[in-house]
């Protein structure tokens, strides 16, 4: 490990080996690299990293791109000799598959004994349901998130957004690496860390499952899935919506007085019925006006009430903006979003656009010793591929 700290990047000096695909792996590197990590993203001659385009624009910035044939034992013996130059692996294919390559766990660890190698799987590294595939859909319904979102609609909704993909796995993944990697500093070992993206879903979703165990009984329609009028969603003039979350007294008393409604104030703690009066009465009141009334009439008040927005919306919004959070957001091109944690002394900066499958192919190699004539070799035999030669296919299986 290089200890130096080039441009206030707080993970420079470390080299991560990135074998995954999709989302939840690329996106937790990409946060590696966005911190100043040297990640190189290590893809297959055969199917590569099978994602979207936009996806992988999306999630693979600052990383440098290398194909390698995993399945030849010349390119396993590449994959070890970079392994010995790196501090971490990262990657994503279903339990036993890199062991069954010879790049697991235990030959990373035979050739550097201080590696981090980090898997991430939707069920984990041993248990019953190891070998299955899934989703994220699977993954948020067996640890009980998608009851919880699917049982306030009906017919039942599935959210959008990917939830265990990214709170389960790039999340817990990005923690459970770092700590091993401080570990590893202090003079602690390497080791494995096994991120199950369900296990990660299921000791997250705290608040029900305190409510189950306190309650005894299945957790009831509450305060945060719209069961009271001062923490829910409001249906505005032209079919937009007022996300109000006006939980403490402070907060509601506020939102009333820019609703106009001070008679509102006693009604704090009142459930939400449609049988309700007042309940009926604030309805047609965020009714009475336009999302972009509203958003102009709750500007400045501290009554913690926001306009819900489409994600175009959210990407120009004032907020995001001023935080130098979106880059070019009034191009027709996707956003492109930096680093979303500040720390002192230490700038978010781009410097390098997502490889293209096997760009950097030639000089990661040059990096760990090999000559120009070796590395010429080795694309011929197909080995390794010159950059662009990769095919990227688009099937998606399940992890």
């Amino acid at each position: 490990m290089v200890n130096s700290n080039s441009g206030g990047r707080p993970l420079h000096g470390l080299r991560i080996l990135d074998l995954t695909r999709l989302l939840p792996g690329p996106l937790c590197t990409q946060h590696m690299a966005d911190l100043g990590a040297d990640v190189i993203k290590i893809e297959d001659l055969r199917r590569g990293d099978y994602a979207p385009a936009f996806v992988r624009r999306a999630v693979n910035r600052n990383k440098r791109g290398l194909l390698l044939d995993l399945k030849d034992q010349e390119g396993v013996e590449i994959f070890l000799k970079l392994v010995r130059t790196a501090d971490a692996v990262v990657e994503g294919f279903r339990p036993g598959v890199v062991d069954r390559l010879g790049v697991g766990f235990e030959a990373a660890r035979a050739v550097n004994p201080k590696i981090v190698y980090c898997s991430i799987t939707g069920f984990g590294q041993d248990g019953s349901l190891r070998d299955m595939g899934g989703h994220d859909i699977n993954y948020c319904a067996l640890s009980g998130f998608l009851d919880l979102v699917a049982n306030t609609s009906s017919p039942p909704a599935l959210p959008h957004a990917l939830m265990a993909d990214i709170m389960g796995g790039t999340l817990s993944a990005a923690m459970g690496l770092l700590a091993a990697l401080v570990d590893v500093q202090r003079g602690g070992p390497g080791r494995h860390v096994d991120v199950s993206i369900t296990d990660c879903m299921l000791a997250h979703n705290i608040l029900a499952l305190g409510a189950d165990a306190t309650e005894a009984r299945p957790l009831q329609p509450s305060i945060h899935s719209g069961a009271n009028l001062r923490y829910r969603l409001y249906e505005t003039a032209d079919g937009r919506h007022m996300a109000i979350g006006a939980q403490e007294k402070q907060f509601w008393d506020e939102a009333c007085d820019a609703l106009g409604r001070p008679d509102f104030k006693p009604h704090h703690l009142a459930p939400s019925s449609a049988e309700c009066p007042v309940t009926r009465d604030i309805e047609a009141t965020f009714r009475s006006r336009t999302q972009a009334e509203w958003i102009n009439r709750f500007r400045g008040r501290d009554a913690c009430v926001t306009p819900v927005l489409f994600p175009r919306e959210a990407v120009r919004h004032e907020h995001f903006v001023e935080r130098d959070l979106v880059a070019c957001p009034d191009t027709a091109a996707p956003a492109a979003f930096g680093f979303p944690i500040r720390m002192t002394d230490a700038a978010f900066d781009v410097r390098l656009d997502p490889p293209s499958p096997g760009q950097h192919t030639a000089e990661i190699l040059g990096n760990i010793g090999f000559p120009p004539n070796k590395i010429a070799d080795l694309m011929t035999r197909g080995v390794v591929r010159k950059p662009g030669a990769g095919s990227v296919g688009q099937e998606e299986p399940a992890r």
